[in-house]
């Protein structure tokens, strides 16, 4: 809870700080008529409020409300980021520039080139940074890419070399991801034909009668050995219990903390899913337990770890398990944190080994917050197992 508030303030403070400085690098400088410079303070001003107040109005906010205030709170943040990104680059290129004349000793640049430079610099990052804006709601909202990715497993028996476990992960069903989304997301996960379906948690963002009828595309999918779900801290917000059970009305198998056998006499593998590593702390209830997952496994058995959090891997690890596919990290979805993840994560995004076991992080098929993705694309996975 004291990490949880800490964020939050952090969230907030910036919010504020960026868009004081929005107003005083971008408006002051493109913005003359002071009635229009009122009206943008305004504008500041309630968009703040809405961050500010964004947990309460979840729950006040009649239901056909909730989603067009989502809808353009979290595209407002998005877009907002980008433009003070850009306006911080710029402005840090300009005072290299001025230092550079300083060092010289170039004479002093009158008023009215300066005012010049930063109506320059200003327009540069409204249009810079709006289109990034606009890539990344593009690449956010097309369906991902396909990533193929070999996953070797010394005990993984002969009769199964080559099984195919296809992953989606973080996908965020709510107020951009909806139905057609999640057809098409079903569609090319069938057309690579995998062996079994594991969807690691991050689901949902709302319950089940607001987001059921979208989510009910994932009872098509079609594998081999069929679909297996584990929860996400998301999932845990939105209702864990009540989209376990939907889910497993479509014929997805939810692994809370239990292990299923997948093969047959000529080889066969365990299938080890846990429930999210901090969801159930978090409300005080069932979560993450790795013993009772194990419980009554035979040791010596092959066995593949579905977890939504890449954590505890290395207790894992020691306990016998092969391969962890997890998520969560979104691989930092956006700058800045594409650069920062690896300061919250020891595995952040790929392929990463320790020992005779590796884990397997995606950056998922969804987003949250703003709906945007630069320098971390969205993808299904499909992971190749060999012995």
């Amino acid at each position: 809870m004291i990490r949880f508030s800490f964020i939050s303030t952090l969230i907030l403070l910036g919010a504020v700080l960026g868009h004081v400085y929005l107003y005083r690098r971008l408006v002051r400088h493109l913005v003359a008529s002071p009635a229009l410079r009122r009206g943008i303070v305004g504008l500041f001003c309630a968009m703040g409020l809405l961050i500010l107040l964004r947990s309460v109005l979840r729950d006040v906010l009649p239901e056909g409300f909730k989603e067009p205030v989502s809808v353009v709170l979290y595209a407002w943040m998005g877009a907002a980021l980008f433009v003070v990104l850009a306006l911080l680059v710029l402005d840090l290129g300009r005072w290299l520039v001025t230092m550079g004349w300083r060092v010289s000793r170039a004479p002093p640049v009158d008023a009215e080139r300066r005012r010049f430079l930063a109506r320059t610099v200003a327009g540069g990052a409204l249009v810079s940074g709006g289109g990034t804006a606009v890539y990344g709601s593009w690449r956010a909202l097309t369906p991902p890419q396909v990533t193929e990715v070999e996953l070797k497993i010394p005990r993984l028996p002969r009769a199964l070399d080559g099984l195919s476990i296809v992953q989606l992960t973080d996908i965020h069903v709510g107020p951009f991801i909806q139905r057609r989304y999640m057809d098409e997301l079903v569609r090319r996960t069938n057309a690579l034909r995998p062996d079994l379906v594991a969807i690691t948690g991050d689901l949902v963002d709302g319950d089940v009668p607001t987001l059921g009828a979208h989510v009910a595309a994932l009872g098509a999918l079609r594998s081999r050995f069929g679909s297996f779900f584990v929860t996400g801290n998301h999932d845990y917000y939105s209702g864990d219990v009540e989209w376990v059970a939907f889910l497993e009305s479509l014929g997805i198998q939810a692994l809370r903390n239990r292990h299923v056998r997948i093969g047959d006499a000529g080889g066969s593998l365990d299938l080890v899913g846990v429930d999210d590593w901090s969801g159930g702390k978090r409300f005080n209830r069932r979560g993450y337990d790795l013993d009772q997952a194990l419980a009554g496994r035979e040791p010596d058995r092959a066995a593949v770890l579905l977890a939504h959090q890449p954590a505890n891997f290395r207790v894992a690890a020691a306990r016998g398990i092969d391969a962890q596919i997890s998520g969560h990290t979104h691989g930092g979805q956006l700058p800045p944190m594409t650069f920062l993840i690896g300061l919250e994560w020891e595995y952040t995004a790929g392929l990463y080994q320790l020992g005779d076991s590796r884990i397997f992080v995606s950056r998922g098929c969804g987003f949250w917050g703003p709906p945007m993705r630069v320098g971390s694309p969205p993808e299904i996975v499909k992971l190749v197992l060999t012995a």
